[in-house]
């Protein structure tokens, strides 16, 4: 049985998750900031690091990711659609806050392709993706474990923002619509900022899914 932990890290507190299985390896996801304390936790926990995953290439979700790869030597997972967003500061988005600092990493060490089941040194796992928010948005889906990943997809209560370059609000509804409340009802929903949900709950309340 997997294990989830959640940090919401940086001036935005965009969760970053912390996935580990029996033998205490682990997945880290959107590493966004505060990369001591990840390394700390991780470290302190006895964990070992398997990969960093990334749902999408926004600089509050990517922050700490040359700081935590370097540290632990392990590779990171992006879709090829967002691969300039980790070394370009103009495409993840860090240009457009005056006063935060400039995000840019190295380039990703895998490219996400096709979706699908995945596997990732002793994790297996399927990668839906779920444009809208971003051309390249991921979610992670542990389908065994009861619980999917989605990034800046669906919130609470609310869906991901689509003002942003390359956001569109069609295609967002149709990635929550055809990957995610598909999932199962009482699957829990992990996302990129604000506490879990599940499809049941959203598609009860989430004014935004109306008529879905």
């Amino acid at each position: 049985m997997l294990k989830i932990t959640n940090f919401p890290l940086g001036p935005v507190q965009t969760n970053c998750y912390i996935i580990q299985d029996e033998d205490s390896n682990c997945l880290i996801i959107d590493p966004g900031e505060e990369g001591k304390k990840i390394i700390t936790h991780i470290e302190g926990a006895n964990l070992k690091p398997i990969a960093i995953l990334l749902t999408h290439g926004h600089f509050d979700h990517i922050g700490a990711v040359d700081a935590v790869r370097d540290h632990f030597e392990i590779p990171v997972y992006i879709h090829e659609i967002e691969q300039h967003t980790l070394t370009d500061p103009e495409q993840n988005g860090s240009t457009r806050y005056p006063g935060l600092p400039l995000v840019r990493n190295r380039a990703a060490d895998h490219l996400m392709r096709d979706e699908g089941r995945m596997k990732v040194g002793p994790f297996t796992f399927e990668a839906r993706f779920t444009p809208g928010h971003s051309p390249g948005s991921v979610s992670f889906v542990f389908l065994e474990d009861g619980f999917a990943v989605v990034g800046d997809t669906l919130f609470q209560g609310s869906i991901g923002r689509t003002d942003l370059p390359g956001g569109d609000t069609e295609t967002l509804l149709s990635s929550i619509h055809d990957k995610l409340l598909t999932l199962g009802e009482d699957v829990v929903i992990y996302p990129g900022h604000g506490p879990s949900t599940t499809p049941a709950y959203e598609m009860n309340s989430n004014p935004f899914l109306n008529g879905f």
